[in-house]
């Protein structure tokens, strides 16, 4: 069982990085094998709706960047978490685009999948920053894990972070929780419960005659 986390900062090890660190350990400690991918700093392309992706299997048609890489890796995971430090009230601009390019591309390879996402802030901004990061998820049908509070952590430098006693603690009982999920979800295929499953054609719906 594996969980693939995506630190959606530039600074390799910042404040989202003291983050997903501490969700690691609690991870790890809870059986979990883990991998961490870095969106690093060179340009990432946004989603220009080119539809290209329907005829790729699951795969963008911009190459070079981590989104291909995310799509095959996530294919032997059983979870994903994203994490990204707030910028202006929202989430980094090329976090976004990485998860627009990854769930349109391959939005089916993550279905039944647990998914949870973290905030890194100074000061303010950090649940508009988790409603950015989390939209993600349900519509494309992953469950995602909970925890006791907004999963956010805080502070100017990754020192800082340190000291945000809830924070660390709130992260670390997300990472439990992804793993008791994960492995009940093991527990229930292994039992012969499947994930359900539409049994009908997609319906679409347009209000524009």
């Amino acid at each position: 069982m594996k969980v693939l986390l995506l630190n959606g900062s530039p600074h390799r090890n910042g404040t989202t990085m003291t983050a997903l660190g501490a969700m690691i350990d609690e991870l790890e400690a809870g059986g979990l094998e883990t991998e961490l991918l870095h969106i690093g700093t060179e340009p990432i392309r946004g989603c220009i709706g080119c539809r290209s992706c329907l005829k790729l299997d699951g795969r963008c048609v911009f190459d070079g960047d981590i989104v291909n890489e995310i799509l095959e890796k996530i294919v032997d995971c059983d979870a994903f978490v994203v994490g990204s430090p707030v910028y202006y009230a929202s989430a980094n601009g090329a976090a976004l685009s990485v998860l627009d390019r990854v769930f349109y591309a391959g939005g089916g390879l993550f279905a039944g999948k647990v998914g949870a996402a973290v905030a890194c802030a100074r000061r303010a901004g950090a649940t508009a920053t988790l409603d950015d990061l989390q939209k993600y998820f349900p519509i494309n049908g992953m469950p995602m894990a909970a925890t006791q509070y907004w999963p956010m952590v805080f502070g100017m430098k990754p020192g800082d972070a340190e000291g945000d006693i809830e924070g660390l603690q709130t992260v670390r009982l997300l990472a439990r929780n992804i793993s008791w999920m994960v492995k009940s979800f093991d527990a229930a295929r292994k039992a012969g419960i499947e994930r359900p499953v539409l049994d009908e054609p997609r319906a679409w719906t347009h209000f524009i005659r």
